[in-house]
């Protein structure tokens, strides 16, 4: 079986919708292990109402970054995991992680990029006046928000929205993307080219 790590900082929404696609047998694969940097974070609590085992690497707890996603491959090494999903997971991730799992580290954005990277999507694109914004789920690199894009979700901006309003938007395609991106990865269906990402049919 195709084995999932997900790393998330926060309520685990996307966390959630991946659990439920794979439970109702729409996602060929199972999440191994859920990993956060805070203590706090709901994603937890969804992973264990789930069954699902956790693990908590506070980044406090370890000197550098680097030292941070050290041990994160430390544990994960001998999972066999065969993809990590960021999903709201709020730390940049870093070496250790990316050259341990070449290819095999994946990330949503809301917004469409290579169009505004980093915090705040939504904020921003409201501020450019854009018609469209979006999600993209991408392959993570070493710069925030580069990698080669898997899939992309277009939504239209109305005259009135706000931050809030759009984000809710967007957050829903981002239900449906992620787990759509998992599955073709599964099946052996995304090749990477260069920055360019291939979908075979």
């Amino acid at each position: 079986m195709f084995r999932l790590c997900v790393l998330a900082s926060g309520r685990g929404s996307n966390f959630a919708s991946i659990v439920e696609k794979i439970e109702a047998g729409e996602v060929p694969a199972v999440v191994d292990v859920l990993v956060s940097d805070n203590p706090q974070a709901r994603a937890l609590e969804i992973a264990r109402q789930h069954g699902i085992e956790t693990a908590v690497f506070r980044r406090e707890d370890y000197p550098t970054n680097k030292a941070h996603n050290q041990a994160i491959v430390d544990f994960l090494k001998p999972r066999g995991i065969d993809l990590i999903i960021l999903a709201g997971y709020m730390r940049i991730v870093k070496a250790p992680l990316l050259e341990a799992y070449p290819n095999r580290v994946i990330n949503i954005h809301p917004a469409l990029l290579p169009s505004f990277p980093g915090l705040e999507g939504q904020k921003q694109a409201l501020e450019w006046g854009v018609r469209y914004s979006g999600c993209t789920v991408h392959f993570v690199d070493a710069e925030v928000d580069h990698g080669p894009i898997i899939l992309q979700a277009a939504v239209p901006v109305e005259q009135d929205d706000t931050v809030e309003t759009l984000s809710a938007r967007i957050l829903k395609e981002e239900h449906k993307l992620l787990p759509r991106a998992v599955t073709l990865i599964a099946q052996g269906k995304v090749v990477v080219e260069g920055r360019k990402v291939r979908i075979l049919i």
